[in-house]
């Protein structure tokens, strides 16, 4: 489904973004992941990947700078004959508190990486886009950017903001071939969930119309048909990969 294609993908060495870019590479597409964690973890995420036989490249890069974002541009010049088909806007961050315990630092730390740096990406990748005059932008909301969240003021708000400029984007590079939608996971089995008892995993699963968790696969396969030509005529969408939770 992406054979020949170019994906960035930020927060892709572990999580939903190692899926996003397993799912990516199994179905033909070269990867470039940016990310700020070890050099072990850098080494092991793109051992796996590259059995897939796609191109795995990987920048160790803080996308809160706009220097980072302007690295991976040039890196698919001279790597990637100037060519990139996805961006995948998935590097996030959260730091939960109640909004009269939350300080300054607290909410622009999280704006900084899940909305600021999401700009940044996205303004050095679409430049490369639009003069190919195609491409896709996928940017990682969620359920709270769109029904809120008590102790997620900070989170919830940057990811509300995902949307906007998701839809902005849609209107303002759709007549350049480039598409760009948001997917919103709801509860999705991560490291965070594991850290979770039985009782609040089946509390939370409660609220749910399926039951149950969703998986990184979830996710995946929703980035997986936004990034191919599946979705050539979908852009400006918000889908809510939750499970009927926000239903």
């Amino acid at each position: 489904m992406l054979k020949g294609k170019t994906a960035v993908i930020t927060g892709g060495v572990r999580g939903i973004g190692k899926c996003i870019a397993e799912t990516f590479c199994k179905n033909g597409a070269n990867v470039v992941i940016v990310d700020i964690s070890s050099p072990e973890a850098f080494e092991a995420t793109e051992a796996e990947l590259k059995e897939y036989g796609t191109k795995v490249m990987s920048m160790n890069g803080d996308i809160t700078k706009p220097e980072t974002a302007v690295a991976v541009a040039q890196l698919i010049k001279d790597e990637f004959d100037k060519k990139v088909d996805i961006l995948v806007n998935n590097a996030g961050i959260t730091n939960d508190k109640l909004v009269m315990k939350m300080a300054p630092e607290d909410f622009a730390k999280v704006i900084d990486v899940n909305l600021t740096g999401s700009f940044y990406m996205t303004k050095e990748i679409s430049a490369l886009m639009v003069k190919q005059r195609s491409g896709s932008i996928i940017s990682m909301s969620s359920v709270s950017g769109i029904k809120g969240n008590p102790a997620q003021v900070n989170y919830s708000a940057s990811k509300a903001g995902l949307v906007g400029m998701t839809l902005s984007l849609a209107k303002e590079l759709g007549r350049r071939g480039i598409r760009a939608n948001c997917i919103a996971p709801g509860f999705i089995k991560t490291d965070m969930t594991a850290k979770l008892s039985d009782e609040q995993m089946a509390k939370a699963a409660e609220g749910i119309s399926m039951k149950r968790p969703g998986e990184p696969q979830d996710i995946a396969n929703t980035a997986l048909f936004l990034a191919s030509d599946l979705s050539t005529y979908v852009t400006g969408q918000v889908i809510a990969v939750d499970g009927g939770l926000i239903m």
